[in-house]
Parts: C-alpha cells; structure tokens; sequence
C-alpha cells in the first residue's frame, strides 16, 4: 500500500510540476491590453457592437450607459431583445431617441434548429455595418478606450478575432471562491495561450468581449455554425481557427467588467446548462474531469494527514504548485491571494455543479434556456 501512494502521489506531483512549467511559460505570452497604444481616430475602423439580452431590465442600463460612452469615433451598438417579457424593449427604445448609435431589434419566435442566443446574435449581425464586430454580453461595462486599444492590439498582432480576459465584479466570499477556481481550470483546461498560436489548434472565447473582423467571421460560417451549441462564446474562438484566421487572448483587466451571477448559488443556477454542454453531453468526459479535479486539487491535501515518507513530500509538493496556481488566480480576478487558501473548497464546488448539471440535464432530457427547452438528443447533433 505504501509503494502505491509513493506512485499515485509521485504521478500527480509531476503533473502539477509540468502544469506549472507549461503555465510559467504560456501565462507570460499573453499580451496586455494596456500596453496597446489608443489608435488615432483617422485610423479607426468601423465597429459593431453586438449583444442580445432577455429580460435584462436589471442590468442591462449600467451596461449599455458604459458602450454609449467609449471614446470611439465610428461605432454602433445592435441591442436585440430575445423575447423578454420585461421592460427590456422599453429601455432599449428609450434609449434609441436618446442616441442614434443604438439600433435595438426584438425576436418574438424562435426558429427551429436555433438555440435562443446564437440566433439572436446572427439576428444581430445581419443589421450590422462595422468592418470589426464585438460580441459581447447585456451586462458588461466597458472602458471607454477599449476599442481603440484592442482595435489597435489585433491590427499588431495581425490577428482576426480577439479575446479580452474580462474582469469579474466580485462581491460575496462565495463569488470569490468559485471564480477564482473557474480560473484556475481556465487557464490549466484550456491553456489560451495557445489560441494565440497559428500552429496550434488551441482556441479560446468569452461571452463578455470577443473582437472579430468581419470578414473573417462570414467565412467561418457565422452563428449559423454555432446555431445549436450551447457554449457558443468559446466555439465562436473554435470556428474562426478552424477556418485558418488567426487568432488571440489578451488580458483586459478593468478595461471590460461584468458581475456574472451575484452570489454563489446563483452561480451554481446559472451554470447548470453548461457545464455537461461543456463535456460536449459525454460521460466518460465528465467523470474525467470529475476524478482528475479530485485528484489533483483535494486528494493531495487530504492524504497530507496520513502520509509519510516519499509519498508525503510528493503529495506536499502538489498542494504547494496548486495553492501558487491558485493565489496566482485569486490575484487576476482582484481577489485576496488569501482565497488561493480555499482551492480546495472550489474543487469541490465545481465537482458538485459539473454532477448537478449532468443530473438536471439527462433528468429533464435536454436542456431549458431562455424559456425554451431543448432535447439533449438535439443538442448533441449541435455540438461544434
């Protein structure tokens, strides 16, 4: 039994070793959008900003006050309103007397093989004239110089889509908790660094900015592509590599905001559509990423209490790289360091929504989304 935990414990400290290599060397080549120096209006292209909301009277005012207040020259906002039965489409209204730059539109049905989101967005889309679109979310903040930094940044980088790293508005221990876990698997899941690499069939997208060049986003098929894919924020990053553009993440600090769910139940809610999604509806995918979290984040600290000898500094050397990885997170999303202390608590939280979204979705057959319900068996057929 000795020698097993000696190899158990030997095996997850070399993967913490190489994860923290690989995340040294990935994390310092994502560029900052602050570095981008602001373009010159003359040098300004066309830009649409794209959103749809349903039943965003809350937040979407806050959101929207930020987008009509950049410092950009040629710019518009296409606001569609996803059959809200609130006082979305009023406040969308009002605001068009108020600024011309705000194009609102309202889908009252859905179409047949649409998920509620990504047909609004293509609804979006097609009122659009910017040579740039940005996808962004009803309830985002922007700074007003963001557009003419990451127009800026993707002309140097010579890339055709963009992500901005946003940064979360964080309130409530349990908001601080979950976010900074979700970054953590963010940046070891997905590694985005390598988005930015040609040769690397690495992609990455975010529903709260994602910069794409028009032309690039119509021959990759558009929301047509993605019309019933559930994560269609990250696939939009997927479609647009896989069509040959290139590609990038860059870091936005404060320059674009959201606070996505207030407080961690809400949390927990609000993600019980995508995370089985996530796993594209596959099991043996979501007991891996079940068994490998527990593995690496919680089995470690917990066998400290037992352990002796090799197998005790093996499983010390994993809970030291994931508690760096961790505080490391804590501090991207404005979070005390401190909260890389309770890496393990998120683990186990991501655990339990990864296994609540799986039962609620085969327990209902599919999934319900802005009112509308979608059978899984659908949904699989739409996976990108």
């Amino acid at each position: 039994m000795h020698i097993f935990w000696i190899v158990v414990m030997g095996a997850i400290a070399i993967a913490w070793v190489a994860s923290a290599i690989d995340l040294a060397m990935g994390i310092r080549t994502i560029p900052w959008l602050r570095d981008a120096a602001p373009l010159e209006d003359e040098k300004c292209p066309a830009v649409s900003i794209l959103f749809a909301g349903r039943d965003e009277a809350e937040k979407m005012p806050g959101a929207i006050a930020t987008m009509l207040a950049l410092d950009y020259p040629r710019y518009e906002v296409i606001a569609v309103d996803d059959r809200s039965v609130d006082a979305t489409g009023a406040i969308l209204a009002a605001g068009a007397k108020k600024d011309a730059r705000l194009k609102p539109a309202r889908v009252d049905s859905l179409p047949a093989g649409w998920l509620g989101k990504p047909h609004a967005l293509e609804k979006a889309y097609e009122r659009s004239s910017g040579e740039w679109l940005v996808f962004t979310d009803a309830d985002v903040h922007f700074k007003p110089d963001v557009l003419r930094r990451v127009i800026a940044l993707a002309d140097g980088m010579k890339w055709d889509h963009l992500t901005l790293l946003a940064a979360p508005k964080l309130y409530t221990f349990g908001e601080k908790v979950a976010m900074m876990f979700f970054s953590t698997c963010f940046l070891i899941g997905t590694r985005p660094w390598r988005a930015n690499d040609p040769k690397s069939r690495g992609y990455s997208g975010i529903g709260a900015f994602q910069l794409v060049r028009r032309s690039a986003y119509e021959k990759a098929g558009t929301h047509r592509r993605l019309a019933m894919e559930v994560i269609d924020d990250l696939k939009l990053g997927k479609i647009v590599k896989e069509a040959g553009f290139r590609s990038g993440v860059a870091r936005g600090e404060d320059a674009v905001s959201v606070h996505w769910h207030a407080g961690l139940a809400n949390i927990v809610r609000g993600t019980t559509k995508n995370f089985f999604a996530a796993t594209g509806f596959r099991l043996p995918v979501l007991a891996s990423q079940v068994l490998g979290t527990l593995a690496m984040f919680v089995l470690p600290v917990a066998a400290l209490a037992f352990l002796d000898g090799w197998a005790l500094v093996f499983a010390a050397t994993s809970s030291i790289f994931a508690l760096i990885i961790a505080t490391g997170a804590a501090r991207a999303i404005g979070a005390s360091p401190f909260y890389g202390l309770t890496y393990p608590i998120g683990a186990v939280i991501i655990c339990w929504m990864l296994l609540r979204s799986t039962a609620v979705t085969l327990w209902q057959g599919g999934v319900t989304w802005r009112g509308t319900f979608y059978p899984i068996e659908e949904l699989k057929r739409g996976v990108v």
